[in-house]
């Protein structure tokens, strides 16, 4: 009897073991590893926010010196910002030059693009930005899809032994000058802007042409604790009806999300979070067509002045939480006017109206700094050094599970390389890398020093 115990026990060890290498071998495969990997993330986020809510966190800037301030903006004209962006521009090659007038040309009442391919970002991470601009090509006939673009915008870590979708995993966000210059640089028959300031009336007129557009708008949600909750996205807006009173949107995140009805005032709520902000893809041979459209918008400065009117305009007629995002705008605005030590005082402005959000409707907007970069622009271009630190510390220590932020780390970077310190300033850099690989504004902050990537 005790032989046959003894022979049944060592058949249960090895069914044991088996299971074991079987659950393991199945683990490593890359789909069930990805999966893995991305619900691993979602526990671990939920515990540190648990713990350290990311919507408490406040910057709190500190006092500008006049005199400081003066300084470095005479050397921030002479630097601009050829230094902090990627070499390739964001702006179509060279087209008619246009008369900056607004059309009158009025537009039907409703208009609603055929043939639009829905693309979601479902199975992947943070792929938003990939989803949408796929949606936006192939509605031209481009052939590619969203991991295509994805591995050029959102590279993810360098190394190699890690899939695609995992390297790519920590990368929060694409900018939208990544998803524009994707456009321009590996496409040769289509071509792409942005522009802030856009309005609803700007919109229509493009869609009624036959162009869709892309926003960047917040967006709400409840969170897993039940309250409202606020992130950025992108949406790909491909008609109107008047009488239904929204645009017709493709939602790459919900389900289901094709063309669903965004009604304009919940529309324009959202898009005001990213002053304004729109993209255009279109077929290169329609380039002067899409310029007309544009109007007055063709011109990136009248659109940023036009923004900052927008901005001004608002603030005398919203107040509470909004007030946040047009403080943003406004800073936002005198950045691409280069005018930073105004920008940096909306931005002061402005996160002092974040310590004052009513949390009663909501989380404060943590994520903010994660899609727009502004602040660290303007107070680093106005020897606000200590304040770049201190935003990109709290940006990256407490709004975030992991420092994965490249754009952070890159700004804090530059800011400890101005104060002397060198090490943390390589370090940055470095870690920007881990998070983008072969990033070109890491990479030549990095050549600046004299080091290589």
């Amino acid at each position: 009897m005790n032989k046959l115990k003894n022979i049944d026990k060592r058949w249960f060890i090895l069914a044991v073991i088996v299971i074991i290498v079987l659950g393991v071998g199945i683990a490593l495969l890359p789909p069930v590893r990805s999966r893995l990997s991305t619900q691993y993330e979602l526990l671990r986020t939920r515990i540190v926010y648990f713990f350290n809510p990311p919507s408490e966190a406040v910057f709190e800037p500190s006092e500008p010196n006049p005199l400081t301030i003066e300084t470095a903006v005479g050397t921030a004209r002479a630097e601009m910002l050829l230094t902090l962006t990627p070499k390739a521009t964001s702006t179509p090659k060279a087209g008619p030059t246009v008369k900056p007038t607004v059309t009158t040309t009025p537009v039907p009442d409703t208009a609603i693009l055929p043939d639009v391919i829905y693309v979601d970002q479902h199975g992947r991470w943070n792929y938003c930005g990939p989803a949408n601009l796929t949606m936006a090509l192939k509605f031209w006939g481009w052939g590619g899809d969203r991991d295509d673009i994805a591995k050029v915008v959102k590279p993810g870590s360098p190394n190699l032994n890690l899939e695609f979708i995992e390297r790519g995993l920590p990368d929060k966000n694409v900018m939208p000058y990544e998803l524009v210059d994707f456009v321009n640089i590996q496409t040769t028959e289509y071509r792409a802007l942005s522009r802030y300031g856009g309005d609803m009336d700007l919109l229509k007129r493009l869609i009624a042409a036959g162009f869709p557009v892309i926003v960047e708008k917040g967006y709400y949600e409840r969170d897993y604790t039940g309250k409202i909750d606020w992130l950025g996205h992108y949406l790909f807006t491909t008609g109107y009806d008047d009488a239904r009173g929204g645009f017709i949107v493709q939602d790459a995140y919900l389900k289901p999300g094709k063309d669903l009805l965004s009604k304009y005032d919940e529309y324009q709520d959202g898009w005001r979070s990213f002053n304004y902000l729109f993209m255009v893809v279109y077929p290169a041979d329609r380039e002067t067509e899409v310029l007309n459209l544009l109007g007055p918008w063709e011109d990136e400065t009248w659109a940023a002045t036009h923004a900052l009117e927008l901005a001004n305009q608002e603030l005398t007629e919203l107040k509470g939480n909004d007030l946040f995002f047009v403080y943003f705008n406004k800073g936002t605005s005198q950045v691409i006017l280069n005018q930073y030590a105004d920008a940096a005082i909306a931005y002061d402005q402005a996160f002092n109206q974040y310590s004052k959000w009513d949390t009663a409707k909501g989380n404060r907007p943590f994520r903010m700094m994660w899609y727009q970069t502004g602040p660290y622009f303007a107070y680093y271009y106005s020897a606000r050094y200590q304040d770049v630190i201190d935003l990109a510390n709290t940006t990256l220590t407490k709004t975030i599970s992991k420092p994965t932020l490249e754009e952070s780390l890159l700004w804090r970077g530059r800011a400890y390389s101005m104060i002397g310190d060198t090490n943390a300033a390589v370090a940055d850099y470095r870690a920007a890398l881990q998070v983008h690989a072969d990033w070109f504004p890491a990479v030549q902050a990095l050549q600046e020093l004299g080091l290589q990537p």
